[in-house]
């Protein structure tokens, strides 16, 4: 099972470039960052975890942009994986999204992956013109219109949100299409959106009973004659040793660690411990 990092950016704290350089020197194989391009302050919809309109965290409404953040962590690493816990590809132009993504991925040397949402929150959506009963079908077909671009010599998609003739679009992924993972709830709708179009899971913060769950994701997988087996990458707390043992044993293939909103030397020290600790399995 790999270790990563996840950085909910912020314009203060450390800097995604620094808190990634130092990931990859503590042994880590992956940097992850979220998205949110705004937040309404009047919404109707509720946090996850609150479970009404206040927010766990004031970085919701200071978060960098995922895409320039990852492409400074790509200029001074070599190795990590750079990702997206979570990405909102609806609050974007499918087209100039697949080209900012293949260019990322092309200039890392292929070291892309793009963990998507459905999104939470909706006002937000609203905003950018997504209809809330119609967000995973419109991000269906943006994943499936971006992967047409990023695989195909002359790329075309129609569809009900997303349609274009026969173009041209590179650079291409390195590895030939860039992983695509779902970070939602463990529900059996979820799982068959991820065995139709993506290639794994990211868990929500707070999911229980995640043996099943994972149990339940291979069986939606290979239900839709999935070859292999997905991704399944858990969102950890503290490292519990025993219980990073049991996730492995179900399934899990790599688990991501929150860094602490600090300076880089306090980062740093945070990676070292987090690192040691892990290495005593």
């Amino acid at each position: 099972m790999r270790h990563g990092i996840v950085l909910f950016t912020s314009d203060r704290g450390i800097a995604p470039a620094s808190a990634a350089r130092l990931a990859e020197e503590a042994g880590f194989t992956s940097f992850y960052v979220p998205e949110h391009t705004h937040i309404p302050i009047r919404r109707a919809a509720a946090h996850p975890r609150t479970g009404d309109a206040s927010l766990p965290d004031d970085r919701y409404v200071r978060t960098l942009d995922p895409w320039v953040a990852l492409s400074t962590a790509a200029a001074v690493t070599s190795r990590i994986r750079l990702g997206t816990a979570v990405a909102l590809p609806v609050e974007h132009d499918p087209i100039a999204l697949a080209k900012t993504i293949a260019s990322l991925d092309h200039l890392s040397g292929g070291r892309v992956t793009l963990g998507v949402g459905f999104g939470w929150n909706t006002d937000e959506l609203a905003d950018h013109g997504v209809p809330l009963k119609r967000r995973r079908t419109m991000l269906r077909e943006y994943v499936e219109a971006m992967r047409a671009l990023w695989t195909q010599d002359e790329a075309a998609y129609e569809g009900e949100f997303v349609s274009f003739g026969p173009s041209w679009a590179w650079p291409k992924p390195p590895a030939g299409d860039v992983p695509v993972l779902v970070g939602a709830a463990g529900t059996e709708r979820t799982f068959d959106w991820i065995a139709r179009t993506g290639q794994g899971w990211i868990t929500t913060p707070l999911e229980g009973d995640l043996a099943a769950k994972v149990q339940a994701l291979h069986t939606s997988w290979r239900e839709a004659g999935r070859a292999g087996t997905p991704e399944v990458v858990a969102l950890a707390g503290k490292p519990n040793l025993e219980e990073l043992d049991e996730w492995a044993a179900a399934g899990v293939t790599e688990t991501l660690f929150g860094l602490p909103d600090r300076d880089e030397d306090e980062v740093a020290d945070y990676l070292t411990r987090l690192a040691d600790t892990l290495t005593q399995r």
